[in-house]
């Protein structure tokens, strides 16, 4: 697949890492030589220095035979631009946009895509994306990670193995037999800095991370067994009124069961606009690293403090601060990957990383097959792809025990006629079953080639 990349920022750079590593043909354009130069030294790909939106720069990068373009630059507007120019100009087939506005999203704007107007296939919203994630963070509060899947009904979830975890020392197998009616299957685990899908026969240590797949209904279950306290949260401060910690506060608004939240916002411009926009919400206007404020917040009291502010490391301290203060959870904001590994000896609960739920949403767009979600785990490590298995993909009809996949790949969840189950051995993949995997970044390809159709299908 020939793909061209607006913007080399760390967005298109993730991007183009993923599609070069699987070879694709991938060309990067970025204004910025610099950033080029580096996406052509580090990655396998072509690059191309000049305005995304130019049609001379996108004749060079290649648009006359490219099947897609991705336009992921740091403004909304060249993104737009490019996309119309790569339809008219080049009849690119698949077109992707990066758009922050909030207006530029508005539903009752949605007719601006349509191929007669703005010519945009997938429009791309990173920080309602970040507020979804924030939400699910916040909905499995002890775990460091979490992501929905088959439309809310199975959940991937990340879990901190502490001293106090019952499963220790338990071989996986063995986890089956204690817990026979629990819909749960532990689909990765990162010892020592290392991820990788373990067998049977492993055991859980002290210190590692796992990532578990399980039935919705059994997440609370699933925490339990895992030695994670399940505790619904009342009580929230949000620091950052900015479009993402608004759309959070307008989330949890929304909710049946009531949460008391405040919003702690420096700008006194975003804090008044957030305070028009909300209802029940409280927004103080200050510094979210001042203690008396946060202690008017209410910190003690909350049940978790979530910091979404552009800057990473008010996030990171002012999360230190609200936990020293009394509030025993915190989820933050990370832009900057290499601060990642601070998350805990900093004693950060949760982080949301912008830039990979971007990743994450765009790759769903990108992989072939009938996948219909795709989810980045850690720094592009692995992937865990939803997709429906048509009658023609390799693996319909087959038992899981008899598909050769790789090492590296493990089926962690089967949608069968809306009901989850739980994929053993001897379990068969049918026709329109909506399976999730488990991939580690190497063995994608080979799982993209069981998932798509053979040239029959058409």
């Amino acid at each position: 697949m020939k793909v061209i990349i607006c913007g080399a920022g760390q967005v298109g750079w993730q991007i183009a890492r993923h599609l070069s590593g699987e070879n694709n043909d991938v060309t990067v354009v970025d204004k910025d030589p610099d950033l080029v130069a580096r996406a052509m030294e580090t990655l396998d790909v072509q690059g191309i220095t000049g305005f995304a939106s130019y049609p001379d720069v996108l004749d060079r990068a290649g648009a006359r035979d490219a099947d897609m373009l991705v336009a992921a630059t740091h403004s909304d507007e060249v993104n737009m631009v490019t996309c119309q120019v790569a339809h008219s100009i080049f009849n690119v087939p698949r077109k992707i946009a990066r758009l922050r506005a909030q207006s530029y999203l508005d539903a009752i704007y949605s007719d601006l895509y349509r191929r007669e107007h703005l010519p945009i296939d997938v429009v791309i919203s990173p920080e309602r994306e970040v507020a979804l994630a924030v939400l699910r963070r916040l909905s499995a509060p002890s775990a460091f990670d979490a992501e929905l899947f088959f439309g809310g009904r199975a959940t991937l979830l990340g879990i901190q193995i502490d001293e106090d975890c019952p499963v220790v020392n338990t071989p996986l197998r063995q986890l089956t037999d204690l817990f026979t009616t629990l819909k749960t299957i532990v689909v990765g685990v990162r010892r020592d800095g290392q991820l990788f899908v373990p067998e049977s026969t492993d055991q859980i240590f002290v210190g590692d991370q796992v990532y578990v797949m399980t039935d919705s209904q059994d997440s609370n279950r699933t925490l339990e067994v895992f030695g994670k306290e399940v505790k619904r949260q009342d009580r929230v401060v949000i620091l950052g009124g900015g479009n993402v910690g608004l759309a959070v506060a307008e989330a949890l608004e929304r909710r049946s069961h009531r949460v008391r939240a405040k919003i702690i916002e420096l700008d006194r411009n975003i804090a008044e606009h957030a305070a028009d926009a909300l209802e029940r919400t409280v927004v103080l206007h200050g510094n979210a690293m001042d203690m008396e404020l946060l202690r008017e917040a209410g910190i003690a009291r909350a049940d978790a403090v979530l910091a979404v502010t552009d800057d990473d490391k008010v996030n990171m301290l002012a999360s230190v601060r609200g936990k020293a203060a009394g509030c025993p959870m915190a989820i933050c904001l990370v832009n900057d990957t290499s601060l990642i590994p601070l998350m805990g000896p900093l004693d950060i609960d949760a982080y949301v990383n912008p830039r990979g739920t971007t990743v994450s949403s765009i790759l769903r767009h990108v992989r072939h097959g009938r996948v219909r979600w795709v989810y980045s785990v850690g720094d592009a490590e692995a992937e865990v792809i939803e997709a429906q298995v048509l009658s023609t993909s390799p693996i319909a009809g087959h038992r899981i025990r008899d598909i050769e996949f790789p090492e590296g790949v493990l089926v962690g969840a089967v949608l069968k006629d809306d009901t989850v189950v739980k994929p053993a051995a001897e379990t068969r993949i049918e026709e329109g079953d909506v399976v999730v995997i488990f991939a580690m970044a190497a063995d994608v390809p080979e799982v993209e080639r069981l998932l798509q159709v053979s040239v029959d299908f058409f």
